[in-house]
């Protein structure tokens, strides 16, 4: 008697957790996934990378910016972005602004690539 009340006590133990541990696994997997980068080069006219532009990244709900300044190479890079969010990128120097460009929440790329063209 006492091991059948074990069994039992083992496999409704068991029961009990196995929502918490499945739930916890798939709230890992999801949240793994809930991110996208970006990647982009800052040109000029000419198509010459651009060193010391300032990247601009707005969070289009809480309104709120992230700021890369370009290296030699006119390279920049945003990480960890949320995928339920929408954001408008604009780079500028010296007075010179490029046109801004939308990531869209709708778009499920993990990485975009951007080229912001300084007028």
């Amino acid at each position: 008697m006492t091991r059948f009340r074990t069994t039992h006590l083992l496999f409704a133990g068991v029961l009990l957790l196995a929502p918490v541990l499945f739930h916890g696994a798939s709230a890992h997997a999801q949240a793994a996934v809930a991110t996208r980068n970006v990647t982009g080069t800052v040109v000029d006219k000419s198509g010459a990378a651009v060193k010391g532009a300032v990247v601009h990244l707005k969070d289009a709900r809480a309104l709120s910016q992230r700021s890369y300044i370009t290296a030699e190479d006119g390279q920049f890079r945003f990480a960890q972005l949320s995928t339920s969010t929408d954001y408008e990128l604009w780079a500028d120097l010296n007075g010179r602004k490029s046109d801004s460009k939308n990531l869209s929440s709708f778009d499920n790329k993990k990485v975009q690539d951007i080229t912001l063209k300084l007028p």
